[in-house]
């Protein structure tokens, strides 16, 4: 995985919490569907984590599902879980914190359930993430998740590396990469767990310009997912080099679409 700043994806999302849930299409219908999924799910947990809670959206679609059980959200950015305690002041057993996907601040077999989506993409290393919620698993506890995947905004991808490559300045190393399905299923299987299923599926957003996709991927927090800014006349003459490679590659009637792979997976600890 490269591309990765965690720091600048914690203060992103502390910056756009507020307007997170206008702009976040793609990720409300990943909530939606994992709701789905749990509701399929046998018997009821007694304690949930949400790993990367955000505005709490999943949280209150668990709240609907499991009324009375524990609910725990876990977020980097601080601005986040202040913006999902307020989405959650009517349901008292949710509880939000700040903190890492990585080295999740619970002890071993703490949740019946650990969920996540849209979160793993920000992660340098699936593997210690997977590890982490085993750890923090019971022994019959079940793991449902969803992340964007390796086509997700392809399109963007595509078109700034040919223009960068177009400078001659050597290898282009600053989009986002993103973790593939078979990565996902290896890590899965790496860290221990057991009857995986991992399935993916497209999602695909129109914009009117490619102006505005980037303007909609950073008031999501999105920014490391999209090359960087202007940085000079260079950068600024790669960045315009991609949009006409992008229109003329990519946009359909007019529109400019955006690509997301969805990696949904479930497993359980297996006892």
């Amino acid at each position: 995985m490269t591309g990765i700043d965690r720091k600048k994806v914690k203060n992103a999302f502390d910056r756009h919490a507020m307007e997170y849930d206008l702009h976040a299409s793609v990720q409300k219908r990943i909530v939606s569907r994992i709701a789905e999924l749990l509701r399929e799910l046998p018997g009821t947990p007694r304690r949930v984590l949400d790993i990367g809670s955000g505005t709490g959206m999943l949280l209150k679609e668990l709240a609907v599902i499991y009324p009375a059980v524990e609910l725990i959200g876990l977020d980097l950015a601080s601005g986040m879980c202040k913006s999902a305690r307020a989405h959650l002041a009517t349901h008292p057993l949710a509880r939000l914190l700040t903190g890492e996907a990585e080295a999740l601040p619970f002890g071993d077999n703490v949740f019946d359930l650990v969920v996540s989506t849209s979160t793993f993409q920000w992660l340098e290393s699936l593997d210690r993430t997977f590890a982490e919620v085993f750890r923090v698993l019971t022994p019959e506890g079940r793991f449902v998740f969803a992340l964007f995947g390796g086509h997700t905004l392809f399109e963007l991808r595509r078109s700034y590396r040919a223009a960068w490559e177009m400078t001659g300045q050597g290898p282009e190393v600053r989009t986002h990469t993103f973790h593939g399905i078979t990565e996902v299923e290896a890590a899965l299987g790496r860290a221990g767990y057991t009857d995986a299923s991992v399935s993916a599926e497209l999602e695909v957003e129109h914009h009117p310009d490619i102006p505005a996709l980037l303007r909609s991927l950073r008031r999501i927090g999105a920014g490391n997912a999209a090359p960087a800014g202007s940085r000079g006349l260079a950068e600024r003459r790669v960045m315009l080099d991609m949009m006409g490679i992008y229109s003329r590659e990519y946009s359909v009637d007019g529109l400019i679409p955006a690509t997301y792979e969805v990696i949904y997976g479930e497993a359980g600890k297996g006892g």
